[in-house]
């Protein structure tokens, strides 16, 4: 390698050995915190539930999408549902419910709660877009509060958008349509108590 002296050989490699691990660490702490940025936890699924039926919450249970209902959803949402069943919570004439729904190339994660067909809570629980994340405050989440279905698959209220943030915002009014439609659904199912 072309060192003259054994002693040069063992500094430099001294050298990388102490200088490697920090350029290492430095790597992947700028690595991770780029790809995670993005990704904001704003509340958990457990705590969510919690505030939706006062620390006493029901079962998780199981919806089956039959064709009808996929039919219903395809139309809301513009597109097919990617599952073909959705999970939801129940408690008399309370649900809750939790759906994935892409804003602009991410998933965000919803809880929408409803209480005798209006909605009663939309909660960003979790927000992976780099843009549109106000979509998480109270004063856009609490324009949904107390809307119902329309029969041609609108919402009561009007919802005022966000600058920058349309497609979050489209996003979390589809899933509160959806939300709806399917709290019909499962009040008016006998099988669903």
């Amino acid at each position: 390698m072309g060192y003259k002296h054994p002693l040069a050989w063992f500094k430099r490699s001294l050298t990388l050995l102490l200088i490697l691990p920090q350029a290492l660490w430095l790597f992947s702490a700028s690595s991770s915190h780029a790809a995670d940025e993005p990704h904001i936890l704003y509340m958990s699924q457990q705590d969510f539930l919690t505030q939706v039926f006062n620390h006493s919450h029901p079962d998780r249970k199981l919806l089956i999408l039959n064709e009808a209902l996929k039919r219903k959803a395809e139309k809301i949402l513009a597109h097919r549902y990617p599952g073909a069943r959705i999970r939801y919570w129940k408690n008399n004439n309370k649900t809750a419910w939790i759906f994935d729904e892409i804003g602009k190339d991410m998933p965000i994660t919803m809880g929408i709660a409803i209480e005798a067909g209006k909605i009663q809570a939309v909660e960003i629980l979790v927000y992976r877009e780099e843009r549109g994340g106000e979509v998480h405050q109270s004063f856009f989440k609490q324009q949904f509060i107390n809307s119902v279905l329309n029969s041609d698959n609108t919402l009561s209220k009007e919802i005022d958008g966000i600058t920058g943030a349309t497609l979050s915002v489209n996003a979390v009014t589809r899933i509160t349509k959806l939300a709806l439609a399917l709290h019909a659904h499962v009040s008016n199912t006998r099988s669903n108590p």
